[in-house]
């Protein structure tokens, strides 16, 4: 493939051919694949940016389907740049799509023209800057394509295998497919008034209308997304490649204490003369992790799901509580990776139950024990903690939730 240094500036404009229905995708609730959400975007919107971000682009046109003008509202929100960008409608054919997004880019003061599939959002700045190198070096037309790895094969209407075809010199044609923005216009407009439409790319039409065309390398990751199991690929490629979902939910309680036999803290009875008041077990220590877990999904508080007024609660055992927002963080997705206790009191002392305490957290949570920290401290005598009137406990919990799948 020959080698192009540029000689001329390039103004390219682009147009993305959006206006397909997929079929072979499957139907689904977000509309064509090129709305489908990959890695947390719609597909389209992929693509956009790496267009918007590429410095030779000077003016972007989507071509659309009438009937998607909101689902590409909604891509346009998602991409911040100060490139002009626009949708029109398309038509019946990719071919006349293109000829539509063509036709919007006139009096735009563009020298060039990329025109690529929408539901190809894997291309980069490298593949995009070979391509400007080839036109500002003169090619007139630039075809992205990488050699044919497969063995091919030609059958017959049956399937019977008739010879094998030679690789060589065989190429996939890949876009965007790049053309001087006059030459291509006049050949797409030739096209349409002779009534072609048979046309399966741009680079075709070139070569119709006698326009050389030049192939530079392609990209081994441009892949068009066509079948429901490229998007569900596409997405794994571009979840898996993002920061993982960790959020980290504290919460904090404290219950007095008054005359009694004992106190239970992390579901552990702790002999003592006093005991912790509160509607259920008083579980200072559950109480507060209940609340973590609850805060790594936004799903309220303790009192939200088991209000002190509700008679069916009194003297329950709040292993039920700590239990139920384990249940509503797994439900949404969530694996507790850590549970952290911090305990606040003059007494009793704690180390001797810490083993028993971390073993119950364990156990209710369902994590391993090495998992499960309780750690207590005193109030050095100061404050209501000090004074021996009541119990704190600080919690913390962390939680990896799975990305939503589009």
């Amino acid at each position: 493939m020959p080698q192009m240094h540029s000689t001329q500036p390039i103004s390219a404009g682009i147009v993305i051919v959006a206006a397909g229905r997929g079929e072979r995708a499957g139907s689904h609730e977000e509309g064509p694949k090129q709305y489908r959400l990959i890695g947390g975007k719609p597909v389209i919107t992929h693509t956009l940016e790496n267009f918007m971000t590429w410095e030779h682009a000077a003016h972007v046109v989507v071509v659309i389907h009438p009937d998607d003008d909101a689902l590409v509202a909604k891509a346009f929100r998602q991409v911040l740049s100060a490139t002009p960008i626009e949708a029109v409608h398309g038509g019946a054919t990719r071919q006349q799509s293109v000829l539509a997004g063509l036709r919007h880019l006139k009096n735009k003061g563009i020298t060039h023209v990329l025109i690529h599939d929408a539901v190809r959002p894997f291309f980069d700045h490298q593949l995009l800057d070979r391509i400007a190198d080839a036109l500002a070096g003169g090619a007139p037309a630039v075809l992205p394509a990488i050699p044919v790895a497969d063995t091919l094969k030609r059958a017959d209407a049956t399937g019977t295998v008739l010879e094998t075809v030679s690789r060589e010199h065989l190429f996939a044609a890949q876009t965007p497919q790049s053309f001087v923005y006059d030459t291509i216009l006049s050949a797409h407009e030739k096209a349409s008034e002779m009534g072609r439409t048979d046309f399966t790319d741009d680079a075709s039409i070139a070569e119709w209308a006698g326009i050389p065309v030049t192939i530079v390398e392609g990209a081994a990751d441009n892949v068009k997304l066509t079948v429901k199991r490229d998007i569900a690929l596409a997405d794994d490629r571009l979840s898996s490649s993002q920061l993982p979902d960790v959020r980290t939910g504290n919460g904090y309680d404290v219950h007095q204490l008054q005359a009694g036999d004992g106190v239970t803290l992390c579901g552990v009875f702790i002999p003592h003369e006093q005991r912790l008041k509160g509607h259920s077990d008083a579980d200072v220590a559950l109480h507060a992790l209940t609340d973590a877990l609850l805060a790594t999904c936004g799903a309220g508080d303790i009192g939200d799901h088991f209000p002190p007024s509700d008679p069916q609660w009194k003297g329950a055992a709040s292993r039920i509580f700590l239990e139920h927002a384990a249940k509503i963080v797994r439900d949404r997705g969530g694996t507790i990776m850590n549970a952290d206790v911090s305990l606040i009191a003059e007494a009793p002392k704690v180390g001797p139950h810490r083993h028993a305490m971390r073993t119950n957290l364990s156990e209710f949570l369902g994590i391993s024990i090495d998992r499960c920290s309780v750690k207590a401290t005193t109030n050095e005598t100061i404050g209501f903690v000090g004074r021996r009137e009541g119990i704190a406990a600080i919690a913390t919990a962390t939680v990896v939730y799975r990305r939503a799948k589009g």
